[in-house]
């Protein structure tokens, strides 16, 4: 698994999450850091799903608390498939992260967070 270019070993199938577009939780962009992903964090990869191949993206928003605890979970795209939408909502509860910032400041946010399910390795290049 790789979290902001760093791999690592694992025991059993685990995706990598991405984290992109953090809103604030109010007022507007004046000096906003996003969230990150704690180095280590993963989201199981139901077994089931992946000896059956199924594969899916789901988009969650995530609600990290100034101190990077995730209190809220929405599911903004569904992945199409029910057990995977749930692994990731599951995985997503359970993922730390550094606090966002406002004016330097830790404050809760809400952010995009892709939960991509696949059975390809990541940047291999293969199809």
């Amino acid at each position: 698994m790789t979290v902001g270019g760093f791999l690592r070993p694992f025991a059993g199938p685990v995706v990598v999450v991405g984290l992109f577009g953090a809103l604030a939780a109010c007022g507007g962009p004046d000096d906003l850091q996003q969230p990150i992903p704690l180095y280590g964090e993963e989201v199981r990869y139901p077994l089931s799903l992946w000896d059956r191949g199924i594969e899916g993206e789901t988009l969650l928003r995530v609600r990290v608390t100034d101190t990077g605890v995730v209190d809220s979970v929405e599911v903004m795209e569904s992945s199409g498939h029910q057990g995977l939408d749930s692994a990731a909502v599951e995985g997503a509860r359970e993922l730390r992260f550094q606090p966002g910032r406002r004016n330097g400041d830790r404050v809760r946010m809400w952010a995009n967070l892709p939960v991509v399910f696949s059975r390809r390795p990541e940047g291999t290049g293969f199809d």
